[in-house]
């Protein structure tokens, strides 16, 4: 069994041997191809960790000064995912918005 033996990710070098002579794995990734060991659950499951992310920054100005334009915002990872966690939600977003600085006003 996969005892101590627990991997993060995707990783075919982290296995055991299992019934009948076959490999099972002790990677999180053996949860989605249901080729675990059958106490990978036990022993490594229980450290799992989801993803903690920060608050959202502050939007950025308008990419156009005058017109159609898009701000971004983004926010950092706080505690990354282990041992099969929730991965981390989306770090970016971007949105519309029209540009209308003094330059534009002037110009029309």
């Amino acid at each position: 069994g996969c005892g101590r033996r627990c991997c993060p990710g995707r990783n075919n070098e982290c296995w055991a041997p299992g019934s009948g002579g076959s490999r099972c794995y002790c990677d999180t990734y053996c949860e989605r191809t249901r080729d675990c060991c059958v106490d990978q659950r036990a022993a490594c499951r229980q450290a799992a960790l989801d993803c903690v992310v920060g608050p959202w920054g502050p939007w950025s100005g308008c990419s156009s000064a005058c017109g159609v334009g898009s701000q971004a915002r983004g926010r950092h990872v706080a505690v990354p995912p282990r041992h099969g966690g929730q991965p981390c939600p989306d770090l970016k977003q971007r949105r519309g918005c029209l540009g209308d600085q003094l330059l534009c006003r002037t110009a029309k």
